[in-house]
């Protein structure tokens, strides 16, 4: 007889597999709201959105990961084709708060359901992303403020020019998932 060495319940894999899911879907999301914006003429915010595309990435091998390292069964399902493009900037900015927004409360949902099931590693786990929501969130929300300074939808062109560039210079600081440890998750 072979030992069940799975250490989630089914009720927690699917769950993860579905926030795994999730994180996919939106490397896609952000991927195609950064060929948008290159086809826009916004070279900096595509470059932004392409390396939020890959941090949403990121997210998703941690979760399978995880999931693999339980014991779990890690499925990788379809997902469904991106949105349609964004209208103009404000759109897009507003749609990567909603999307995030979105984001925290599926990742709020399992902690609940990782306390309810005392499944402590799990929520021990999961403590990396509500930390990353937090920040992702504020990120999403300060493009929008950023936009709104530079005059939102009536923004001039040398203000998108100076926002195109400031996004440009931002930081890449996303870190590959096989790098994280107990100590530094992120």
């Amino acid at each position: 007889m072979i030992m069940n060495t799975n250490r989630l319940s089914e009720t927690m894999q699917n769950a993860l597999i579905k926030q795994m899911t999730k994180e996919s879907h939106a490397s896609q999301i952000f991927l195609s709201y950064g060929c948008w914006a290159d086809i826009q003429g916004y070279g900096g915010i595509a470059n932004f959105l392409y390396r939020h595309s890959q941090e949403e990435r990121n997210h998703m091998i941690k979760f399978m990961r995880y999931i693999l390292d339980r014991g779990g069964e890690a499925k990788v399902e379809a997902i469904p084709a991106p949105p349609e493009n964004p209208q103009n900037l404000t759109d897009c900015f507003n749609k990567v708060f909603q999307h995030e927004v979105e984001n925290t409360t599926s990742i709020y949902n399992i902690v609940d359901m990782a306390l309810q099931e005392k499944d402590w590693a799990t929520w021990n786990f999961l403590q990396w992303f509500v930390k990353e929501q937090t920040e992702e969130e504020k990120l999403a929300l300060e493009l929008i403020d950023k936009l709104k300074i530079a005059g939102g939808d009536k923004a001039s062109d040398e203000s998108l020019f100076t926002l195109d560039k400031s996004l440009e210079a931002a930081p890449d600081d996303v870190s590959l998932p096989q790098e994280a440890t107990a100590e530094n998750p992120s």
